[in-house]
């Protein structure tokens, strides 16, 4: 069941800032630390489960299988990206009544052609906007509650130009969905711009490397976006950190005092060890 606390939140004028997990290592961290919502980042998933590019490839049950246990083991109200709804009309149905099921708070379905690409990526195409408008239609119809919040993107700005996208995000507005997600603007111009012309709250795509400013929550708000998602920030410092980490032993045969590792009973704490521990006193023979 979707957690309203986004949507009241948005309701509220509160900012909502959601950083990217991959995996249930990364979400339990992120869960301990009083985030208004997870964001559960395709590009990350697809990179931690099959290891490869977020180019269409991975399914619908990839996913929801995964976002379902994040979900199953966190208290945070989850965001879930959810590609191009994996499909057609029927998938965009299917899509959003299982990642609802699955206990996920919003989804987030594109407009582009399959396979879809990383949005801060090139070549990426984008479907006419009637069947886009469409989609978002299946996807409000299709919803049990309206906590289950329908982030609609768009990703025309990078090959058809920033008016279109404005004009998509509109259209995608009007068609019902509850946040407009415009994707890879270029400057804090553009997101202003943005801003000044698409009524209703408003998605920020901070990508770390990517094509769009990385701006502060603060700003974000100022200019009049109402979630921002840093989906890329937990991958990269894991793989920051494991390069540093394997390489130290590699060099040195062992895990050096420059290493900086999280506390093993700490780790233990995170994944529920002491729960088990608990239940064999009482019940196993130890």
């Amino acid at each position: 069941m979707a957690d309203k606390s986004i949507r009241q939140a948005i309701a509220n004028g509160d900012f909502i800032l959601a950083p990217g997990i991959f995996d249930l290592i990364s979400a339990l961290i992120a869960d301990r630390m009083n985030f208004k919502a997870l964001y559960v980042t395709g590009y990350g998933t697809v990179a931690s489960y099959l290891g490869i590019p977020d180019a269409g490839i991975a399914t619908y049950r990839d996913m929801v299988e995964r976002i379902a246990q994040i979900v199953k083991r966190t208290k945070t109200p989850v965001i879930a990206d959810a590609d191009t709804g994996y499909g057609g009309l029927l998938n965009v149905r299917y899509t959003v009544q299982g990642y609802e099921d699955a206990g996920v708070s919003a989804i987030q379905i594109e407009d582009q052609e399959f396979p879809k690409k990383c949005g801060h990526t090139p070549y990426r195409r984008v479907v006419p906007l009637e069947d886009m408008v469409r989609k978002i239609e299946v996807a409000v119809d299709s919803r049990k509650s309206d906590d289950f919040l329908i982030i609609a993107r768009t990703d025309s700005r990078t090959g058809l130009g920033l008016e279109e996208a404005i004009r998509r995000g509109k259209a995608f507005r009007k068609a019902g969905a509850d946040v407009v997600f415009i994707e890879s603007p270029e400057s804090e111009a553009e997101m202003r711009r943005v801003a000044q012309e698409i009524e209703g709250p408003l998605f920020a795509n901070m990508v770390n490397g990517g094509r769009t400013p990385l701006l502060s929550a603060a700003k974000l708000k100022e200019l009049g976006y109402a979630i921002a998602i840093h989906p890329a920030v937990g991958f990269l410092a894991v793989g920051a950190a494991l390069t540093s980490a394997y390489g130290d032993l590699l060099k040195n045969g062992e895990t050096s005092a420059d290493i900086d590792l999280y506390p093993f009973a700490e780790f233990n704490k995170l994944l529920g060890f002491e729960d088990v521990w608990e239940f064999e006193q009482r019940f196993a023979q130890v």
